[in-house]
Order: structure tokens, then C-alpha cells, then sequence
């Protein structure tokens, strides 16, 4: 990448596009990769500029791979984007398993002060969970979870909170299939998170989604520290709350007497996100978070990629570093699977990228995946999981989930993430209790704009003030403070209540 010069960004040599640094004004003379031009209309900040001319229905490079073709010849100055670049019908070769290099692990780990579970689990945080199996018992959870507040917990410093995790489903579905499937599997992956220290899972009685067959494929835990109730069979709302309330309070203890101790980063499990993209995304946030990703891989940790609808068109990068062709394959596998389900219902997979990120520089689903992959960082792609599926391999896995932020990051979760590092261009404000959700801004307006909502920037890349190696080691030294226990600005906000929403497959009946 050319920070040279001020004005614009060349990713890759030989692209046929450049990107604004910042807002450029028609007629301004400009110079990158050798060249000189003139831009021909206002282009914004993050947006893309024509560097050499190309001829309509040709492709256009960048990152060094085709982001779309020209529907309209290119001049070199134009602004490309929507109204001259579109999706390419052409894929990209695969390669499968070809470039895969084993991780160097590092002799020295870093090391984290977690809360180190009886089953050799480590939670970042101490919480203790409510959790509906339906949404008949939601408000039930959200009685009981606000009866320990701040007030409440205060002779319990070592509670991070009683979180109620509710949902709209669990029953008005079919009893079996992907859809009953799936919301079990996230609602077990729930419970058994190594954050909750303690929980409590309430159903009404009648619904699908029965509360025994869950309870009864948990994990084991003291029995304190593990309870169910029916409300039918309680005698209603206000009994079940009163009882609720007891069974919670009878865990606070307990839960208390857990303390943080000094452990290896190897026990870390982070899930990466990006939401509210722009055009700075793929050059700062993302590989820095690829840095750091990189380094949790090295000292024996886990990260999870996601958001299959948005690796679309770069999963050639993926599958080349898979550790064998089964993973390979079963990555190919869910991208088919994604083909035919849009195409079911009248979609297409490049209905991304979204308003806001076409607003920041984006332009083609392409363009948007070839950025998010940096998230995962070079070593290689070791597994390939279901939504919601327990993680149990190290190094870089991907999960397969929809894009949409809220619905992926509650697969991760229930995987078994114990942090989110999540990027954003256009501003995310993300919460996501149980787990910590690390906001990473790709530019250092943004970071000022929204202060309080941002705990990283990345912004320093594109100024030239700092290279992607030294924001991953930042932000790596930032994930393991996290870890300890430094909250996040999602945590200072109070946010990560209501984000819990597991993946809807099937007709709602």
C-alpha cells in the first residue's frame, strides 16, 4: 500500500483504481503509482478513483483481484462507483488448500487474567444468565434479570450483571428441521457459555421448543448454579418471577467467589464482525484486526470468521489456505448452500453491500468481501462449523452465518467467543452480553465523531502515522486487556441486552 502521497491510496500495484484519502474536488491534480491525472468530478473521502483507463465491460482491479466490470468506459480521474461499476459474472480460480502453511507458535504466550471454569474453559466475564426458551417467558427473564441492579450487585464485585437473554421465537415453528435445529443450538451454546457463572432457563410449558430436552443437555454445574422453571407449571407470571428472583439470589455468592486469574491467551476466543462498512474498511480496521488475529493464532487462541454473504467472491482466499481439502470443500459447500437459498426467494447475493456502505465508498459485494477477509488475517483456515456450532479447534476457523451483525455475532457467541472485536466505518454502537464487544473504527474522524462509542482506531494507517503490524500489536494488547476485565464502550453505554438474535431458518406457523 502507497501512503506516499497525500491524496490518494494505491493498494496494489497495478490496480485500476485508487482510493481517496480525502475529499477530492474536481479539476485537483493529483499523482499516484507513477501516474499523474486529473480527477473529473468531486470524489468523496474512501471512494474510488480511476488511475488508467478501461474499456466498458472489462474488469477492475483492486487489492490486486477484480472487484466488478465497467459498465461504462473509464477515464482515468473518473469516480468509480455505482454508476460505472457493477458485479462480475466471473469467479475467481480456486486453488484448494494450495498455499496452506502450518502456524509458528510462539514459545512465550501472552497472558490474560480470566476466570479460569472447572472444565479448563476461561470466561472473560462473570455473568449470570436468564434465558427464555420462548418468547412466551421473555418478559418473565426481564423481571427477573432488572431485580439486581447496580444497587443490588454491590455486595457482589465480582457479578458482572444478570443478563436476560430473550428472543421472538421457540415455538410457531416446526419441531423439526434446521430452524427448531438451529435455535436449539444456540440457546445450549447460551447456556453453557464459560461467561455465565450461573444460569437460570425459564419456558412457559406448551411450546415447541421444550424446556426438559434443553436442560437436559447441558453441561454439568453445581446445582446452585444451574435451575430451571415452567411458568405453567409455577402458577403463573408473578410466581415464576418471585421464584426466579431466589434461585438468582442464591447463586450471587457463589458466582461472587470467582476470582481472575493470570492465564495463556491460548484460552482466547474471538469472534471477528464488521458492520457499517466503508471504502476505508479492507485498508486500515480489518487487516489491523488480521494483525492482531494473527498474533492470538500464534500465541494458541481461536478466531472465528463469519458473515458468509460477505466473503462471497473471496472465498478463493480462504480456501487456498484451508489445512486440507475437506475444510476447503465444506467452506464451497456453504457458499452453495447460499446460492440456492437467495435464489429461493427471489434474492441475490449482491443485494449487499447496504445503503450506508455504498455511502462510504463501497460499491460491489466483491469489493466488500476481498476487505472483510482481511479480518482473518494469513495462517491458515483450520475448520469450517454450522451456526452456533461449539468451536473446538485452534487457530482460524469460520463459522457460517448470515451477514447481518446481530444474528452473527450471537452464532459466535453461542460457539463459544468469549470477545467480539467487531470494525465499523460508518459508526456500529454493537453490544453483545455475555461477551465484550471491542468497537474498532476505520477512521480517525469517526473515532472523534462518536469518542465514546469507539475503543480503537485504525484511522493512523491511512494517515501514514502508523503500519498495519503496529495496530494489530496494539490492538492485540488491547483484546488482552479487554479480556482482563477493562471494559469496553459498549459495556460503559449499558448496551448488550437486546442483541441477542439467534438465526430464523424456516415458516413461522
Amino acid at each position: 500500500m502507497n501512503l506516499a502521497n497525500s491524496s490518494l491510496l494505491v493498494l496494489t500495484t497495478g490496480d485500476d483504481v485508487a482510493v481517496a484519502r480525502g475529499d477530492i474536488t474536481a479539476g485537483q491534480q493529483l499523482h499516484a503509482d507513477g501516474l499523474s491525472l486529473t480527477a473529473r468530478a468531486d470524489i468523496p473521502s474512501g471512494h474510488k478513483i480511476a488511475l488508467r483507463a478501461v474499456v466498458q465491460g472489462q474488469p477492475v482491479h483492486k487489492y490486486g483481484q477484480v472487484i466488478g466490470q465497467a459498465t461504462a468506459s473509464l477515464q482515468p480521474g473518473d469516480h468509480v462507483h455505482v454508476h460505472n461499476l457493477q458485479m462480475s459474472n466471473a469467479s475467481a480460480a480456486h486453488s484448494l488448500a494450495s498455499v496452506y502453511q502450518p502456524t509458528v507458535y510462539l514459545e512465550d504466550t501472552a497472558r490474560f487474567a480470566g476466570y479460569m471454569r472447572a472444565d479448563g474453559r476461561v470466561g472473560t466475564r462473570n455473568y449470570i444468565g436468564v434465558i427464555s426458551s420462548v418468547n412466551c417467558s421473555a418478559t418473565v427473564c426481564k423481571q427477573i434479570a432488572a431485580a439486581f441492579d447496580a444497587a443490588c450487585l454491590r455486595d457482589y464485585p465480582n457479578v458482572d450483571g444478570v443478563v436476560a437473554i430473550t428472543h421472538g421465537s421457540g415455538c410457531g415453528m416446526g419441531a423439526k428441521g434446521d430452524g427448531i435445529e438451529i435455535l436449539k443450538r444456540t440457546l445450549r451454546g447460551y447456556a453453557d457459555h464459560v461467561n455465565f457463572a450461573g444460569v437460570l432457563v425459564i419456558g412457559l410449558g406448551c411450546e415447541v421448543n421444550q424446556l426438559a430436552p434443553l436442560m437436559e443437555q447441558l453441561a454439568d454445574r453445581p446445582a446452585v448454579l444451574k435451575a430451571s422453571l415452567v411458568i405453567q407449571e409455577a402458577g403463573g407470571t408473578r410466581e415464576t418471577v418471585q421464584r426466579g428472583i431466589a434461585l438468582v439470589q442464591a447463586m450471587l455468592a457463589p458466582v461472587n467467589r470467582q476470582q481472575r486469574s493470570s492465564v495463556s491467551a491460548s484460552h482466547l476466543v474471538v469472534g471477528l464482525q464488521c458492520g457499517g462498512s466503508d471504502g476505508y474498511s479492507g485498508i486500515t480496521a480489518n487487516p489491523a484486526l488480521g494483525a492482531a488475529v494473527d498474533l492470538v493464532v500464534r500465541h494458541g487462541g481461536t478466531a472465528i470468521l463469519s458473515e458468509t454473504p460477505e466473503i462471497y467472491g473471496a472465498e478463493h482466499l480462504l480456501t487456498a489456505r484451508a489445512a486440507s481439502t475437506q475444510i476447503a470443500d465444506k467452506l464451497m459447500n456453504r457458499i452453495h448452500w447460499w446460492e440456492d437459498y437467495v435464489r429461493h426467494h427471489d434474492g441475490d447475493m449482491n443485494n449487499n453491500p447496504s445503503p450506508g456502505n455504498k455511502a462510504g465508498g463501497i460499491t460491489t459485494i466483491l469489493e466488500k468481501s476481498l476487505g472483510a477477509v482481511a479480518k482473518a488475517g494469513s495462517t491458515g483456515l483450520m475448520g469450517v462449523y454450522e451456526y452456533g456450532e461449539t468451536i473446538r479447534q485452534k487457530g482460524l476457523v469460520f463459522m457460517d452465518t448470515p451477514g447481518y451483525d446481530p444474528v452473527s455475532a450471537t452464532g459466535q457467541v453461542a460457539g463459544g467467543a468469549n470477545l467480539i472485536c467487531f470494525t465499523t466505518g460508518r459508526g456500529s454502537t454493537y453490544g453483545c452480553k455475555p461477551t465484550p464487544s471491542l468497537k474498532i473504527a476505520t477512521n480517525t474522524r469517526l473515532f472523534q465523531r462518536m469518542a465514546l462509542d469507539m475503543d480503537f482506531n485504525a484511522g493512523p494507517i491511512v494517515e501514514g502515522e502508523e503500519s498495519v503490524a503496529e495496530a494489530g500489536q496494539r490492538l492485540f494488547e488491547l483484546i488482552l486487556a479487554t479480556a482482563s476485565g477493562h471494559k469496553t464502550c459498549s459495556e460503559e453505554n449499558g448496551l448488550g441486552d437486546n442483541e441477542f438474535l439467534p438465526w430464523q431458518i424456516g415458516a413461522v406457523m
